[in-house]
């Protein structure tokens, strides 16, 4: 039993990639090994099944590799058709890699406004964005849970919009039943190390149940080539590797048990916290969240001074965003200022994350919350 001066002294940080790596490592340097020694690195094996596999949990038809989630959204925009000139609605509460992938892809990403109680982009704001330049729309699930997608697809129908789910956080999260990234034209997945279900670098998939997209997508990955040296379109070097893939098929099949143990975490966060100021992260009766993040929200001025005291106190914290897009320096081009979009600038002005992650124990919650009384 360690002495209460020995706990507080114990780092917590907000993701332990180490301790989920001993919680598996003998699978996971099996699997190494075993790439290694048949010497198949590029498109291998283990990449067709992980395809069929993360398809499978996604309740989705087909899954193509990638090498990064960021190219599994502009591949996608590029396999919808989307182009110089057309608009793509999204929102700019999220990192930037979605509203990036629609600028790569030669479009003008339109920042729209979120629901202040999920932090996800609002159906009602959708509908003030659409003009006739809007092609898609991008819908992130974001920090674990669904946006609402029967009323983004309901605005998409009515309006001949494609909706490209990006479900980078959000993988085993669903909406009414389904899984995230099965409801739209394509469902978009990183699987950058930090994420529920993380690679050993860089990674990325789309799920679809279009084949014709799938297809597409599958030759736009490799240079746009179909077969050796014969090229259909322009494509790129976007390929997610059979080591990683490897990895990432023995994670998969930890991911639910993962996930329910953060969902305890978050359990406990949210008894902890309850009689307090704090504000704890809301989920709809129709929603199933899988917490790549706890947030809470705290007003700014208290919120930065608690980052600053658990940091003092050996806890790690962050702030998932603190410019939301469309005030980044990048972005000035579109014109918006401050105000534009008040419940995002809100939002970045308060929210701040947690450690949850499944090795947490609930002593380390304890100690969280201890400090964070303490503070207010």
């Amino acid at each position: 039993m360690k002495t209460e001066k020995e706990q507080q002294v114990k780092h917590i940080p907000l993701l332990d990639l180490k301790e989920q790596y001993r919680s598996v490592r003998s699978e996971i340097d099996e699997a190494v090994k075993r790439v290694i020694d048949e010497q198949n690195f590029i498109m291998g094996e283990d990449v067709k099944l992980l395809e069929k596999e993360v398809a499978a949990y996604c309740g989705a038809r087909f899954g193509v590799g990638l090498s990064s989630g960021t190219d599994a959204l502009i591949l996608a925009l590029k396999a919808i058709g989307i182009k110089e000139g057309d608009e793509v609605i999204t929102t700019p509460f999220t990192f930037i890699a979605t509203a990036g992938a629609i600028t790569n892809a030669g479009a003008k990403p339109v920042f729209c406004d979120i629901e202040l109680k999920t932090y996800n982009i609002s159906p009602e704001e959708i509908k003030k964005k659409i003009t006739k330049r809007t092609k898609a729309i991008i819908p992130v699930h974001l920090y674990g849970q669904c946006a609402d997608m029967d009323e983004i697809l309901k605005i998409a129908k009515e309006n001949d919009l494609k909706v490209i789910e990006d479900a980078a956080q959000a993988i085993g999260a669903s909406y009414k039943g389904c899984k995230a990234g099965s409801m739209g034209d394509i469902g978009c997945i990183s699987f950058f190390p930090s994420k529920n279900l993380g690679a050993f670098g860089d990674g990325g998939m789309v799920v679809t149940n279009n084949k014709e997209l799938a297809d597409l997508i599958s030759i736009l990955r490799v240079h746009g080539s179909s077969s050796r040296y014969v090229h259909s379109v322009i494509g790129t070097n976007s390929r997610l590797d059979n080591l990683q893939a490897a990895i990432l098929r023995v994670k998969l099949k930890y991911l639910d048990s993962w996930a329910k143990k953060r969902q305890q975490n978050a359990d406990i966060y949210n008894d902890l916290f309850k009689g307090t100021d704090i504000v704890t992260p809301y989920t709809p009766p129709h929603n199933i969240h899988v917490y790549h993040q706890y947030v809470i929200k705290v007003d700014k001025p208290h919120r930065d001074a608690l980052i600053e005291r658990l940091v003092k106190s050996g806890i790690e914290s962050r702030v998932y965003y603190p410019i939301p897009l469309h005030l980044q320096k990048c972005y000035q081009f579109l014109g918006y200022k401050t105000g534009d979009l008040p419940n995002s600038e809100a939002a970045s002005g308060s929210v701040m994350a947690l450690p949850v992650y499944p090795e947490l124990s609930r002593e380390d919650i304890l100690r969280v919350v201890k400090v964070i009384s303490s503070f207010r």
